[in-house]
């Protein structure tokens, strides 16, 4: 499997089952860093790939992502350490659950926490058991996410995250139950005629009027929309 260039980094994908997708550029584009978060944390991290585009978002200076799969884990840190920031990264091998309960006995807390999960929440999971803790949801729950994420996110810290469509009544209605309220949202549709397939999702402990956007990623084949242009330029070589 080839390495995937972007603008500023570089991201090798020969051990993990997952490769650099749509969804996670998506989500490592989308989400605020206007509150300048000094302290960042990307769960499920694969590759590392938006570890890296906060790295070249922001000016954080702690950047830690937690991974649990072994080869995914020693992928994102050999992609950390080849990066031009590798001094403001670090990677963990753990469960989430393990790393958000030592994070809270800390005491510690992250400003900005972002996670592209695991969502096929339906019953048929692949015989490559790498790509099932990848993309499954019984690696780990909605509801595991959005506690571990409660107790770890700073009182004015911001969750974004990258979700079917589907999916979005009953996982806000999830992060209610831990205090955690939609600020912001980004429907996304592939073309114009298609269906809204994913929603990027921002939440914090305070209750706001939710900010509502709409994304269409192409025109047609090959032929990208302005707004998607606009929102992976900074990226994409080819933008």
């Amino acid at each position: 499997m080839n390495p995937f260039h972007f603008k500023e980094f570089t991201i090798y994908q020969d051990k993990t089952a997952m490769k650099v997708g749509t969804d996670g550029v998506l989500l490592g584009a989308w989400c605020t860093v206007q509150n300048y978060p000094d302290t960042i944390l990307d769960i499920g991290a694969g590759t590392g790939l938006i570890s890296l585009m906060l790295s070249q978002r922001s000016d954080a200076m702690t950047i830690d992502a937690v991974e649990v799969e072994e080869n995914a884990y020693e992928q994102t840190v050999e992609n950390f350490e080849k990066s031009d920031w590798g001094d403001r990264l670090y990677c963990y091998h753990a469960t989430f659950e393990d790393f958000a309960n030592e994070i809270s006995e800390e005491q510690e807390t992250y400003d900005l926490i972002i996670s592209n999960p695991p969502f096929y929440v339906d019953d048929f999971e692949t015989a490559d058991n790498a790509r099932n803790k990848a993309r499954f949801t019984s690696s780990l729950s909605f509801e595991n996410l959005l506690l571990g994420v409660s107790k770890i996110l700073s009182g004015n810290g911001i969750f974004s995250v990258i979700i079917p469509f589907k999916e979005e009544e009953n996982f806000t209605i999830l992060a209610q139950n831990n205090n955690l309220y939609l600020n912001r949202v980004c429907h996304v549709q592939g073309t114009p005629s298609s269906a809204i397939k994913r929603s990027l999702l921002e939440f914090s402990f305070h209750q706001k009027s939710i900010i509502k956007e709409h994304l269409i990623i192409e025109i047609e084949r090959h032929k990208y929309t302005e707004d998607y242009i606009n929102l992976t330029k900074y990226f994409y070589l080819k933008m």
